[in-house]
């Protein structure tokens, strides 16, 4: 019995992590990054700054491939993928998951529609986005935060909440405004 509550406890705080204390403020300018993808279970590489050449980036991180609300935001952002390309912007999820299982996840929660990528520690730093207990302990993990990334290279939208439920429609309603305003 004394080793079951621990092992609850543990089991609770990965559960209900906090999430990191301070994103990256909307106008800061995107830390630049290349990294290890997968699209429809192909490996590919991802720079940041080529893909802004083409529109605005929707970079949303999730804490882990395979949990119950990462594999709903995924679902979600697949089905908004049509919406997003009309809008001139690309989509790529990141969390700390390696490549194998990014490989995996985009095809059967991705639905072959939009890139996952190896969130690196030093993206993980750079961006803000490391998972902390509610002690304060790091995990290695990122928080669940999206941001738009204008095509200026600047941060346009800062959307951080564990629940995957808004990410979509937040970062949709940002990525319209810049079309709107001719600012991809």
């Amino acid at each position: 019995m004394t080793r079951i509550l621990p092992l609850a406890l543990a089991a609770a705080a990965l559960i209900v992590p906090a999430a990191a204390s301070a994103e990256l403020p909307v106008g800061a300018k995107a830390p630049g990054f290349a990294t290890q993808g997968a699209l429809a279970g192909k490996a590919f590489g991802f720079n940041l700054t080529a893909a802004l050449r083409k529109g605005p980036v929707v970079l949303y991180f999730y804490p882990k491939s395979f949990t119950q609300g990462c594999t709903l935001e995924a679902h979600a952002f697949a089905e908004a993928m049509d919406d997003f390309q009309k809008a001139g912007a690309t989509v790529i999820g990141l969390s700390a998951d390696d490549l194998e299982t990014q490989k995996k996840f985009s095809t059967e929660h991705c639905r072959d529609k939009f890139p996952v990528a190896i969130a690196t520690p030093a993206i993980i730093q750079a961006y803000q986005v490391q998972l902390k207990k509610p002690d304060g302990t790091l995990l290695p993990m990122t928080s669940r935060t999206s941001y738009v990334i204008g095509r200026d290279g600047r941060i346009k939208l800062v959307y951080s909440n564990m629940d995957y439920k808004d990410h979509v429609k937040q970062s949709l309603a940002a990525v319209r405004a810049l079309k709107g305003k001719g600012a991809r």
